[in-house]
């Protein structure tokens, strides 16, 4: 009875900590496979977020091309040259971010706000 009581404790502690990090909202980063850099929520693109902790899912379709998300404390970026996907857990800040592509960055970009 102990046991089931002390299982029972345990799962309590742990679950919540599980299911916070599973209700995180996924972003999705495409670069390529031309000359396009998007960043879209549920399809839409992003324009205004609220901060918190979001699930950024990259799909870096160019070997010629890159996804380098810069804003207050955050600076991550695929290799020009890697191409495949690639999952980041990022903190989002208030403030401006930006997404380029480094070797195309004036004119495969992008920004949000975040408040």
């Amino acid at each position: 009875m102990k046991l089931v009581a002390l299982a029972a404790i345990v799962a309590a502690l742990i679950v919540p900590g599980a299911l916070a990090s599973s209700t995180a909202t996924t972003l999705n980063g495409t670069d390529g496979p031309g000359f396009t850099i998007t960043l879209k929520k549920s399809g839409v693109k992003v324009t205004k977020l609220k901060a918190g902790t979001y699930i950024f899912k990259i799909a870096d379709k160019s070997s010629i091309h890159n996804f380098h998300l810069k804003g207050p404390g955050v600076d991550k970026k695929t290799a020009v040259g890697f191409q495949g996907s690639t999952t980041w857990t990022v903190k989002l800040k208030a403030g401006k971010y930006t997404y380029v592509c480094d070797p195309h960055a004036s004119f495969m970009k992008g920004s949000f706000t975040v408040t």
